[in-house]
């Protein structure tokens, strides 16, 4: 495989069999065509955002190395969450998977349906933390 950029990708689950889904995304997104999931984080669970009452959320980051632009990997995302019957109906609803771009390498993508880094990165301290994780994995460590 050409060398990628590295992007960060959120995962999220408060439907169904949450911990089933988020393995079912780490599975496919390793799959995806040019495309390595390098490292995963700590899955946590966390309360819901937003106004909706709703049950809580199983969430982890994925570190990936992809040659998929940013709207292909939008595309592919997309499909993995209608795969386990993702349906987007109520902003900030529950939902059985939520696959979210929120770092892509240096890019800043501003879209009508893609913004990059995520608007939301700086207000999800979970986000902060799963990173921080992953970057470490990735230090020499001494």
């Amino acid at each position: 495989m050409a060398p990628g950029e590295r992007v960060y990708v959120a995962l999220g689950s408060n439907v169904g069999d949450r911990a089933a889904h988020l393995a079912h995304a780490r599975a496919r997104l390793a799959r995806l065509p040019g495309t390595r999931l390098l490292r995963a984080s700590t899955v946590e669970e966390t309360a819901p955002l937003g106004p909706v009452p709703q049950g809580p959320y199983l969430n982890q980051m994925v570190l990936l190395e992809t040659t998929l632009a940013p709207r292909e990997l939008l595309e592919q995302l997309h499909a993995i969450e209608a795969e386990r019957g993702r349906v987007r109906s109520v902003r900030w609803g529950p939902r059985t998977l939520d696959l979210d771009i929120v770092r892509y390498g240096d890019r800043a993508v501003r879209e009508p349906e893609l913004t990059i880094p995520h608007p939301e990165l700086e207000h999800r301290d979970f986000w902060l933390r799963e990173i921080a994780e992953l970057d470490a994995e990735r230090s020499p460590r001494g």
